[in-house]
């Protein structure tokens, strides 16, 4: 299982702030899915799809919209593939939103 801390609102999808400001919370998901897939041990092998799991433990209780969630971790996505060695095109993701968890986290099942 890939454990990614919670979602930056910085990649929310309606976030309204400068690339400049996106950009540096978009490295910091990619690289923190990148090490955190490799430190899960995943390997994959083939050409078939890889499905991908994603259970979202919000910080606390607000109404949040799922697929801005989902939207929202594009960067970390990128990351995910960069550490398997495939195109995200190859992925199939489903999610989804659990109870709320302090701190919040995101964690991620691959299989495929």
């Amino acid at each position: 299982m890939i454990i990614l801390p919670w979602i930056a609102k910085e990649l929310n999808p309606n976030s309204k702030r400068h690339w400049t400001v996106k950009a540096k919370f978009t490295k910091k998901a990619r690289s923190d899915a990148h090490w955190a897939t490799k430190d899960a041990g995943y390997v994959i092998s083939g050409t078939g799809s890889i499905h991908l799991h994603i259970y979202f433990y919000p910080p606390d209780k607000r109404k949040r919209d799922g697929t801005n969630m989902l939207a929202s971790m594009k960067a970390a996505f990128d990351g995910i593939a960069d550490a398997l060695g495939v195109d995200d095109v190859r992925f199939h993701v489903t999610y989804e939103v659990c109870r709320p968890h302090k701190g919040g986290e995101v964690r991620v099942i691959v299989t495929g």
